[in-house]
């Protein structure tokens, strides 16, 4: 009887995994042929090369946009709409209540209030190019309803018509993930209080001796002291566990890696550098990989109008490319466009303003639960912004958030125009038009000029940018807190054809010394700009291929110099044991590139890692937990290169001693094996990026890429840590604009039985990476496929 119910089982399981597998394939699509697509004036013409990258060929935008929306929605309907209902808050009518949570920070949040008002005030002609998408999205969906993608199937539910709101959906989950920084304002306020205002200035620094800004050609080699006024410690904080709680809900799809932080790299360089006496760019922009990829790699073309990269599926036009005459790249900016106030509240529940007191506004909220109740949520909101307390259980204080992205005065975004542009000058014009996610550009054009030019709305405070909460106190003081304006885009830090040659950013410092207005407080440590302008710097008659080499490079001066201090703290500490000294010897000789292979470079990581906790918990309890900062590496490096006697514990006679206690409670974390050459970094960092539904069932693992080593780490140029990475990388080489290169992590496609879902995986994790046809003979040469919609 037992056996002959495992049978059933097992046939029922190799029953259903046929069935999926089947649906998989039902669902590829069509890349060859004819297809009528209602709507457009003119056929448009589909090319799709041996990566399934589409060439679309229009007469008109609207025909492009129509298509591209069909395209997309070809390769990646599900993930399209999974991101839409992410960012809206509606998981959990899908996956249950393991995701309430979830949806119920994005409607506390009102991200979708705020995209049907960014819906609402979009410029006409944007409004037409977003609907014309919409339309061809449509189009796919109504065609396929007997053989819709097997998410769809698997999860019993078919997706509703997209509209342009669902675009502008898609939107803020760009440009919540970069532009998020209300959390460690919180999490600051906590650890600053319990340290004091001199110890935070430690851990906390705005500015670094290793900043190179891309508008300074030299950079200050002083450390900045801060001036961080005295926050008594108040009971009435967040608490830790609501904070950490907070951590987990936001990192929902994550690897929950505290140091997982997006960074990217760009640089430019002129003809002065390259062996072919034109410009070149290269960008990659590093967050974390996902199956289906994040980024949809695309070549767009309406009459005059032609451009070529990347764009994510849901948003019409490129992103991230270049066209036939400029070409572009992004990093994060990290720009501080939120605060966080403390509102002064009355018995009544009301919360004062300038006019006096104040009722909250209120709106209901839904949350549909699948295999549940419906939860019912209070939207509360007051002059500032939405009333963000519910997030925190333990909370007593009235919080809310004010955010750019709530202005009344958004207007549209700008691809269209910046696709467009020609020139240096046409395309300023189109970025002063964005305004967010707060961003740097570099620039290159088939003309040899370079620029780098910073972008987005950023806040003007009469009392300076606040690292924590704003306290309202009912006074006139209080207006100093208030937004005045924002920074105009004429005096963001911008330079055209510098006399170095070359522009850089990769998340650091990008303010010059003395520059008016303060955009950020919490910039990403200086090591990768710092690695990227010297390397350029140092090396004349550059090659596309040399980009590639830079994009890759693991080598970690920091880790390195750390290495040796680590092995001389061994060496002089009270009572180093056998191991201790193995590991000595093996950093003291190390090169500092962070290898798959290198046992030093994972003694080190260990060692920084086991290091955190003893320099903070005696100060700060468990607390310790929520120190988060973007330079905390370079902090850390300060600290132990200065033998800092503040942050030395009472438990450690001297900094050797302690150090040497890190490495062996590194070791001991991490369960290092008594012959330490055995225990390499690729060993301990490992990447399996996995889908989101099929890797929860059996038979299915061949859907994910499989545990691959890692090289690099958080101080590298290729920046890696947990499922963070490289999320494309991009070469434009104005010399042979056919010979530009760019490539996506796994593939164009979402379906597992494609072979575009991870043909790209092996070659972006060699560090290969693919040309980007573009011209008319290029694209002609490298078609496999050819699929003509018709009206």
């Amino acid at each position: 009887m037992v056996v002959s119910l495992l049978i059933v089982a097992v046939v029922g399981v190799l029953g259903s995994a046929a069935w999926l597998k089947g649906a998989m394939r039902e669902q590829l699509p069509v890349l060859d042929g004819n297809l009528h697509l209602a709507g457009l004036s003119a056929p448009v013409l589909v090319r799709r090369d041996a990566l399934g990258v589409p060439h679309i060929h229009a007469a008109t935008m609207d025909d492009l946009l129509e298509a591209q929306g069909y395209v997309v929605a070809q390769d990646r309907l599900w993930q399209m709409d999974m991101a839409r209902r992410f960012a809206a808050g509606e998981l959990a009518e899908l996956l249950g209540s393991s995701v309430v949570e979830h949806d119920k920070v994005q409607r506390i949040l009102q991200i979708r209030p705020t995209a049907e008002h960014l819906t609402a005030t979009m410029p006409q002609d944007q409004r037409r190019m977003f609907e014309a998408f919409a339309r061809g999205v449509n189009a796919f969906i109504a065609s396929h309803q007997g053989n819709l993608p097997a998410e769809f199937r698997l999860l019993g539910y078919k997706p509703r018509p997209w509209q342009p709101v669902d675009s502008w959906l898609v939107t803020m989950n760009m440009v919540g993930r970069l532009d998020t920084l209300y959390p460690w304002k919180l999490e600051r306020e906590k650890v600053q209080a319990r340290l004091g205002p001199t110890l935070a200035a430690d851990i906390f620094p705005t500015t670094t001796w290793r900043d190179h800004p891309p508008t300074q050609t030299i950079p200050d080699l002083t450390a900045p002291q801060q001036n961080i006024p005295q926050v008594p410690l108040d009971e009435s904080q967040t608490s830790l566990e609501d904070l950490l709680r907070l951590r987990a809900i936001l990192k929902l799809g994550e690897d929950g890696c505290n140091s997982c932080k997006p960074g990217s790299n760009e640089w430019a360089v002129s003809g002065a550098h390259t062996v072919s006496g034109k410009a070149m760019l290269s960008n990659d922009m590093h967050l974390e990989h996902s199956i289906p990829d994040i980024w949809h790699e695309e070549d767009l073309q309406a009459g005059s109008f032609h451009v070529s990269g990347v764009t994510t599926p849901g948003i019409p036009l490129i992103i991230e490319g270049h066209n036939e005459h400029i070409a572009w790249g992004f990093t994060t900016l990290n720009g501080d466009v939120q605060d966080v106030y403390v509102e002064k509240t009355n018995a009544q529940g009301e919360y004062w303003t300038a006019q006096g007191w104040r009722q909250l506004e209120h709106d209901r909220e839904i949350i549909h639960v699948r295999f549940g109740s419906d939860v019912v949520l209070d939207s509360e909101s007051t002059d500032h912004g939405p009333v963000i307390t519910p997030m925190f259980p333990h909370e007593t204080r009235m919080l809310a958030l004010k955010w750019t992205v709530y202005s009344p005065d958004l207007r549209g975004f700008p691809l269209q125009a910046m696709d467009a542009a020609g020139n240096w000058e046409e395309f300023r014009q189109a970025l002063s038009q964005w305004w967010g996610p707060t961003q740097n550009l570099a620039y290159a054009d088939d003309q040899g000029h370079i620029g780098y030019q910073a972008v987005g709305w950023f806040p003007i405070r009469p009392a300076g940018l606040s690292a924590i909460p704003v306290v309202e106190t009912g006074t006139a003081a209080d207006s100093e807190h208030e937004w005045q304006g924002y920074v105009p885009f004429a005096q963001l830090p911008t330079v055209f054809d510098p006399d170095s040659g070359i522009v850089a950013t990769a998340n650091a410092r990008i303010t010059p010394d003395g520059y008016t207005y303060p955009l950020a407080l919490n910039w990403d440590a200086p090591y990768r700009n710092e690695r990227i302008w010297k390397w350029l710097a140092g090396h004349q008659k550059l090659t596309a291929a040399d980009m590639l080499t830079l994009q890759m490079d693991t080598f970690s001066e920091v880790d390195r110099g750390l290495a040796q201090r680590f092995a001389y703290a061994i060496d002089r500490s009270s009572a180093p044991d056998a191991k201790l000294r193995q590991a000595a010897d093996l950093m003291r000789s190390w090169d500092g590139v962070v290898s798959t292979g290198s046992v030093a470079a994972e003694i080190v990581d260990a060692t920084r890692r086991a290091l955190w906790p003893l320099v903070l918990e005696p100060k700060l309890g468990s607390d310790w937990q929520l120190y988060d900062w973007q330079s905390k590496n370079f902090v850390q490096e300060e600290m132990v290169e200065r033998s800092a006697p503040a942050w030395l514990p009472a438990k450690y006679k001297s900094w050797d001693d302690l150090i040497a206690g890190a490495v062996k409670k590194g070791m001991a974390d991490e369960h290092a094996p008594a012959s330490l050459r055995d225990w390499t970094y690729g060993s301990r960092h490992v990447i399996d990026v996995k889908h989101p539904l099929y890797a929860m069932l059996p038979f299915f693992r061949w859907i994910s890429t499989g545990p691959h080593q890692l090289a690099g780490d958080e101080t590298t140029v290729d920046h890696v840590r947990g499922l963070l990475g490289a999320s494309q990388r991009l070469t434009v080489d104005w010399s042979d604009i056919d010979g530009s290169t760019e490539n996506i992590v796994m593939g164009e496609s979402g379906d597992p039985v494609s072979p575009f879902y991870l043909d790209q995986w092996p070659y972006w994790y060699a560090g290969r990476t693919f040309a980007m046809p573009f011209t008319e003979r290029a694209v002609t040469t490298a078609t496999q496929h050819t699929l003509r919609l018709l009206p």
